[in-house]
């Protein structure tokens, strides 16, 4: 089912139908790239830096996720490659709890770049999405859905 999903997503977008920023699955923003995967991740950590944001961590979840899954006897390979990016705006994350401070849960911003087994020649580029009522209610939040949005569609334009 998740291969036809796959497929059906690829055929959309090749055909002008939906935009990568469409692909929402579940509360995730996800974008695609027929960049290379160490191209995909080195765009996105510069246009991170680029908004002077700081990265404070680069996490190799798929190194990690196929370390455990062999402890646990789950060998099937998750990725092929993945890693996701955790970052800071002290700008945005001093307006977000100003507004609201429950809203500091929203710190760090992560966004993931992964590529999947036997797919390489796509690269995605996912985020949490920001729920249209805290978008539309919170200008804190507004900006925080457009800078995960257009960092991520910088790095898929790799």
């Amino acid at each position: 089912m998740l291969r036809l999903r796959r497929a059906l997503i690829g055929l959309l977008l090749a055909g002008g139908l939906i935009s990568q920023a469409a692909i929402g699955a579940g509360g995730y923003a996800v974008y695609t790239s027929e960049s290379g995967f160490s191209d995909v991740l080195d765009g996105l950590k510069m246009a991170i830096q680029e908004r002077g944001m700081y990265i404070n961590n680069v996490m190799n979840m798929g190194e990690m996720l196929a370390r455990t899954g062999k402890d646990l006897g789950m060998d099937e390979p998750l990725y092929e490659q993945a890693e996701s990016v955790e970052f800071c705006s002290a700008v945005l994350s001093r307006e977000m709890s100003t507004e609201n401070p429950a809203q500091v849960v929203n710190c760090p911003f992560i966004i993931a770049v992964y590529t999947l087994p036997g797919e390489t020649d796509t690269t995605y580029v996912a985020h949490r999405e920001i729920p249209a009522e805290q978008v539309e209610g919170s200008p804190a939040m507004a900006k925080v859905a457009e800078m995960l949005q257009t960092i991520s569609e910088a790095a898929v334009s790799w």
